[in-house]
């Protein structure tokens, strides 16, 4: 199986029935894994990644990368319409503007001290289930602006964007500043989980 630097150049232009076989199941394994993170595991989370491998239009595409990207944005929409049709309340927190400053002072992945590929390491690696946990944990609203913005990799103007047009008319008062700060804030918990999981090893 290709490594992900390989799957990176990979072309989306099989040579035959089998490769654009291999490049699906390597984009749908991925997208599972986002899809139970914004709303749970079950046959309606299999649906909303089938229904975004469609959109995505993969076979169009010119790279497994820019294809892993289609795909993981076409997969983010669906799985804001499906919370949004399971009633879940997805406005933005109240009284972010009061609220404390975080320990962390900007909205990235490397203020936690973490890179991407770390990120994912941990979330299929030998601590999955403690990072699945703490994921868990979290209020729904920072669950979903950290998946959306650390694990499908979408910027903060883009997942505010996405919010208030597929999450319900709950979720209209999103901006690229309140998900900015519910990312800092799940960045602080993802932080301190951290440094709580060093001090016991």
């Amino acid at each position: 199986m290709p490594s992900e630097s390989d799957s990176a150049r990979l072309p989306l232009v099989p040579e035959a029935a089998n490769d654009m076989d291999t490049v699906l199941d390597q984009l749908a394994g991925g997208l599972y894994s986002l899809a139970s993170m914004l709303c749970g595991e079950g046959e309606e989370t299999v649906r909303v990644v089938e229904v975004a491998l469609a959109n995505a239009e993969v076979s169009a595409c010119s790279n497994f990368k820019e294809a892993r990207c289609s795909s993981r944005r076409a997969l983010c929409s669906g799985a804001l319409e499906l919370l949004a049709r399971r009633g879940e309340q997805l406005a933005p927190p109240a009284g972010l503007d009061e609220a404390p400053k975080p320990c962390i002072d900007d909205d990235d992945l490397e203020a936690a001290g973490i890179s991407a590929d770390e990120l994912e390491a941990m979330f299929s690696g030998s601590d999955r289930e403690r990072v699945r946990s703490w994921l868990e944990s979290l209020p729904l609203t920072h669950r979903i602006v950290f998946s959306l913005r650390a694990v499908a990799g979408i910027p903060s103007r883009q997942a505010a964007s996405f919010l208030r047009h597929h999450a319900g008319p709950t979720a209209q008062g999103w901006t690229a500043n309140l998900v900015r700060e519910v990312f800092r804030q799940a960045l602080c918990s993802l932080t301190s989980q951290l440094i709580h999981r060093a001090a016991h090893k």
